[in-house]
């Protein structure tokens, strides 16, 4: 019997191993962090890729095939990596190479495992080439000939003809900001305030668009309007002065159509004097902070077609370049996610409605209407009504100076009269969950007048979490919408009366925002932000980008921390060091300009620290110094990955340790500082307690938190780490209890107040004058749940997530807890449930991949595959 039993089991697993063979296969084939991208210009650029499913394929060995067309692969006519040892699926082509600008390169990957008993071929994939010298750009930058100070956007336009259709059209366009194109009447992508948003005197980005499909043969019209953004604050509106910005200047393009044709000949369309620009048209204003002003009454019909004549309109002027560089985009464009129908409206007589979209987001709205001619509609967003059902603005428009015809988040539509209308802006975005439609005219809408178009970033999603706790669920959705509302090119603060890169709450939000979406790509045009922000005397600004505000002394070193902590995150995350190694320079000019700023005992303190705590503040001359240790332990490990010498950093960084101790540790109490509970929860976090200490401050830490009645009284510092080290020491129900909280001050609060996203401060003014309610930084709870409560974290000694550390904790009253990531490498997954005094957990390695599971003093590693642990 036990010999059948045997027999069965071997002829299973030769089953399964068959099964194994005939499903995995290579996918997710990238360049540059992107798929099938159509605009690289790097020299080198990364190719990756990796395994579907769990199955027990081990890649032992690859070899890299590109070639100029598919059917020469086989000989790799443009690069061969040759046989390649190892496991990681990562290759570079090397600058030798000298892949020549607007190509189409195909490339394959054929992996096996050790005995090459399975050899896996990938399908075929492509990148494209762009801009791959300054020289190929032929075009010229253009605008309209107006003044910076000019309101009206500038339409520009170019009639040309084709004689045949081309099989190939690529478009190469940029602008400062933002230039909305048309091929023949036909908006071109579906990209919203493209190109990114960069240090305009800096780098501009170009993207590159498939354009074959609107082309045709005879006439043709290139066209666009462009957009200010935040290259041209013409009006004085906000605080952060860039309306004084050294790069302003009237909006502006560039623009270079490549087209192949059937006989392989190239023609090209540049832009240049050549083209024309229209003068009084329907776009009289556009401000970022403000919105968009439009006259529908000054359309001119079919000015983006062939057929409209522009003979009589004025030659486009040739401008200067905003900046000596110009890059191509690479991370995902601003797109629209969906169009949201409104739960709720309310009119107010016939000429005040208010729309309620039911969840706050960040988009713009589209207005579909019927009336008299010159009509003119307000739309302002806001996230608060007040008591009467009226919008309230006061919680965002605190810094914003108000002009006449300029509200915060206001939008104006003036109609043509006549037949349905519909109309959305170009060139803002909003912050809202409530709209308030006021006209001068009696109009009557309903509640399809208006809906929201919910745009962001486009990053992909790549998690899951779910809990036997709602509130658990609720916050991690909240958080999850609020980074969403926070990704416009940049991440923001808020996406109303700011939209500033506040660099600590992008370091804040970066855990969770790279285990929730595909952010590679988007955080290394972030590390681009940051070289060209620094300034000669290597100090950065607070806010990135920026021309001049934030660089002051009041900010400081914390808000610093963020150029070491998100590439450390981002390599962490990804195994890549390509940021580290473009930042070395950087850090080496920040680092010596801190230098100057320590005091006799070697530390700085100057700046802010534990934002919006609540009640209990942490001295900032003691968490200043934390951070400025955390650089230095950063530095030692970018030193060991970039292949540097590590001991001048670990040497300064020990130092730094010393005096932090000898100054601010109480060895009889075993408490930091103030004994706040961020202090406690940043000494933990950087390891910068005393040998030996760590469980008596950590137990201090949960004692003052039982104390205060299981509430939290830290701020932003605190929330990324208080919750993390109580966790790690052995107090994960205290941690619990206070995210289960639904009174003030707690997560759960903000849920009772019926927020729909994080707010920026635990609890708001009555009056609404301090605080918005859509700020990320408080949301690392969200990783928290991922990284701890579930257990999927990255293996901290093999960064990449090729292996993974598990490390579930079961909260008192949780029943189950579940949560997925697709990393790079495949599909992670785990799942816990208690039943009774059983805990099972069931975890989905990818293939290629291991995973060491520690919990309740059980430690093992596991391959690919699904297993179940049993405790």
């Amino acid at each position: 019997m036990k010999r059948f039993e045997r027999l069965v089991a071997f002829c299973g697993l030769l089953l399964a191993l068959s099964a194994c063979s005939e499903t995995v296969r290579i996918e997710n084939m990238r360049c540059e962090n992107v798929d099938n991208p159509l605009a690289v210009d790097v020299p080198s650029p990364r190719l990756s890729w990796s395994y579907s499913g769990q199955d027990d394929f081990v890649q032992a060995g690859f070899l890299v095939s590109v070639a100029g067309s598919e059917d020469k692969l086989a000989e790799a006519d443009v690069w061969s990596s040759g046989e390649v040892e190892g496991n990681l699926p990562f290759a570079v082509v090397p600058e030798s190479v000298a892949l020549s600008s607007f190509g189409t390169y195909f490339w394959q990957v054929k992996a096996w495992n050790a005995d090459r008993s399975r050899i896996l071929t990938s399908p075929v994939a492509r990148f494209e080439t762009a801009m791959m010298h300054p020289s190929d750009w032929q075009a010229q930058w253009i605008s309209d000939g107006k003044g910076r100070d000019e309101d009206a956007s500038p339409m520009l336009r170019k009639f040309f003809s084709l004689q045949q259709c081309p099989v190939k059209a690529r478009l190469y366009i940029s602008a400062a900001a933002y230039a909305e194109a048309f091929i023949n009447g036909k908006r071109i992508g579906e990209d919203y305030l493209n190109p990114g948003y960069t240090h305009y005197d800096k780098r501009n980005l170009y993207s590159v668009y498939d354009v074959t499909d609107l082309l045709q043969k005879g006439d043709n019209v290139l066209a666009a309007v462009l957009g200010n953004g935040f290259y041209n604050e013409i009006r004085p509106v906000a605080t952060w002065n860039f309306e004084k910005a050294g790069w302003r200047g009237r909006a502006r393009m560039i623009a270079q159509l490549w087209m192949t044709m059937a006989d392989g000949s190239v023609q090209t369309l540049v832009s240049d004097g050549s083209w024309k620009a229209l003068e009084n048209g329907p776009y009289l204003s556009n401000n970022i902070y403000s919105g968009d002003i439009y006259d529908a009454r000054k359309e001119i019909p079919g000015w983006n077609t062939p057929a409209f004549d522009d003979s009589q309109a004025a030659s486009a002027v040739v401008v200067n370049a905003p900046s000596p560089l110009l890059k191509a985009q690479l991370m995902p464009a601003i797109r629209c996610e969906k169009v949201i129908n409104a739960v709720s409206y309310r009119s107010f007589g016939d000429s005040v409605y208010v729309y309620d979209f039911g969840k706050n987001i960040a988009g713009l709205t589209e207005l579909t209407v019927r009336g008299e001619a010159g009509t003119r509609v307000e739309l302002a967003h806001t996230e608060l009504v007040k008591d009467n059902g009226r919008v309230e603005p006061g919680n965002i428009n605190i810094y914003f100076y108000p002009q006449t015809g300029y509200e915060i988040q206001t939008d104006i539509y003036y109609l043509k009269g006549g037949a349905e209308e519909t109309w959305m802006p170009s060139f803002c975005y909003h912050g809202f969950r409530y709209v308030e439609v006021r006209v001068d005219k009696a109009l009557k809408l309903d509640i399809n007048s208006l809906k929201a178009h919910y745009i962001h970033t486009d990053l992909q999603d790549v998690a899951t979490f779910t809990c036997s706790e709602p509130l658990a669920r609720t916050i991690w959705e909240m958080t999850r919408r609020t980074y969403k509302n926070n990704i416009h090119s940049i991440v923001t603060d808020c996406p109303t009366r700011e939209k500033n890169g506040w660099t600590a709450d992008n370091f804040l939000s970066c855990e969770m925002a790279l285990l929730n979406y595909d952010g590679a790509a988007f955080y290394e045009k972030w590390v681009d932000d940051v070289v060209d922000n620094i300034r000669p005397d290597g100090r950065i600004s607070g806010i990135i980008p920026s021309f001049g505000w934030g660089y002051e002394d009041w900010i400081g070193p914390v808000w610093d921390a963020a150029i070491f902590l998100i590439p450390s995150t981002l390599y962490q995350y990804t195994g890549d060091a390509h940021a580290l190694r473009k930042l070395w320079p950087v850090y080496l000019r920040y680092l010596d300009y801190l230098k100057t700023r320590e005091g006799k005992d070697g530390l700085p303190t100057y700046g802010i620290g534990d934002w919006v705590w609540y009640k209990v503040s942490t001295p900032t001359e003691f968490t200043t110094p934390c951070f400025y240790y955390a650089d230095y332990c950063c530095m030692a490990r970018f030193a060991r990955i970039l292949g540097e010498d590590p001991a001048p950093w670990e040497a300064k960084a020990e130092a730094i340790r010393k005096a932090i101790v000898d100054k601010w540790y109480h060895f009889d109490t075993h408490l930091y500082a103030n004994g706040s509970q961020a202090a406690q929860g940043v000494a933990l976090y950087f390891g910068l307690v005393p040998e030996g200490e760590e469980q008596a401050v950590a137990d201090n830490l949960a004692r003052s938190i039982q104390e205060n009645d299981g509430y939290l009284e830290f701020g932003s510092m605190g929330s990324k780490t208080v919750l993390r080290m109580l966790t790690r020491y052995g107090h994960l129900d205290t941690a619990w209890g206070m995210t289960v909280k639904r009174a003030c001050p707690s997560w759960g609060w903000w849920v009772e107040q019926g927020f729909t996203t994080l707010a920026e401060t635990w609890a708001l003014d009555p009056n609404f004058r301090d605080a918005s309610i859509d700020h990320v930084f408080l949301g690392d709870v969200s990783a928290w749940y991922v990284n701890d409560v579930v257990g999927l974290n990255a293996d901290p000694d093999k960064p990449g997530w090729q292996s993974a550390l598990i490390c579930p904790h079961f909260p008192q009253g949780v029943s189950e807890a579940s949560a997925s990531y697709k990393s790079q490498h495949g599909l992670w997954r785990c799942v816990w449930k208690v039943e009774g005094e059983k805990k099972i957990v069931d975890i989905s390695v990818p293939t290629n991949c291991t995973a060491t599971f520690v919990c309740d003093g059980v430690q093992s590693r596991y391959p690919a595959g699904n297993h179940r642990i049993i405790l």
